[in-house]
């Protein structure tokens, strides 16, 4: 793996629930923010129907709250939602629509964003929301580039996406250096204790993190290291 490129100013993490930043791209977040960079979060749904003994609107609101700890908890002021149906994200033009609008306004240089390939390393499948979200994200960076396409939004085209980031991904090409950042990334997934507690498992945000980032940091050489599939536009 090589190095992720770390001379740009400003990105934008696009995920599809709350919580799915956490699982190891909130690490990188918390570095970059520490270097003065600016990084804002936008969600597609806040993950509702994530929890089978909870109303949705409870979850919701819950959840809402839990995303915003988290970000805080990374140096992330700013966090967006697109309220949209969760478990039921479709790939097409709305979705793409509703991406480009956010990237011709945040201008990002770098978009993160989660694993959208079919299975997780390890091989466990993908949801559908994960794949349909991320797919839209990497054509949501041509669209809002095109100044002919989406022209009704009434924004400039962006072009200036350097190239997104994807968490997770069994093709990681990329790691960021996150030694250092561990603790500040430990406690934004530590943030959705409601999501985990409502889903009943024995889930240790520590272990899962140091599981991750160890074990990357020694295939690379540093002490911790969060691994990205990056891909350019």
């Amino acid at each position: 793996m090589e190095p992720v490129p770390e001379d740009w100013t400003r990105a934008l993490a696009i995920v599809a629930h709350p919580d799915d930043l956490e699982y190891g791209g909130s690490t990188a977040v918390a570095k970059w923010t520490a270097q003065g960079k600016t990084v804002a979060e936008l969600l597609a749904t806040r993950g509702e129907a994530g929890i089978d003994g909870m109303d949705p609107d409870e979850a919701r609101r819950v959840r809402s709250v839990e995303q915003v700890e988290a970000a805080r908890a990374v140096g992330v002021d700013t966090v967006e939602f697109l309220d949209l149906p969760d478990g039921v994200l479709e790939y097409g033009l709305p979705l793409r629509r509703s991406l480009a609008e956010a990237i011709r306004r945040h201008r990002p240089e770098v978009v993160i964003s989660l694993n959208f390939r079919e299975t997780f390393p390890g091989g466990l499948f993908n949801m559908a929301d994960h794949r349909a979200l991320g797919l839209a994200v990497v054509d949501a960076i041509r669209d809002a580039a095109n100044r002919w396409v989406f022209r009704d939004l009434g924004l400039e085209p962006w072009g200036g996406v350097r190239f997104a980031l994807f968490g997770g991904s069994p093709q990681c090409t990329h790691y960021v250096d996150v030694t250092g950042h561990l603790e500040a990334g430990i406690a934004s997934l530590h943030a959705h204790k409601v999501y985990f507690d409502g889903l009943g498992a024995d889930f240790d945000p520590r272990e899962f993190l140091t599981g991750l980032v160890e074990p990357a940091g020694a295939e690379v050489g540093v002490t911790h290291a969060m691994p990205f599939e990056l891909i350019t536009p």
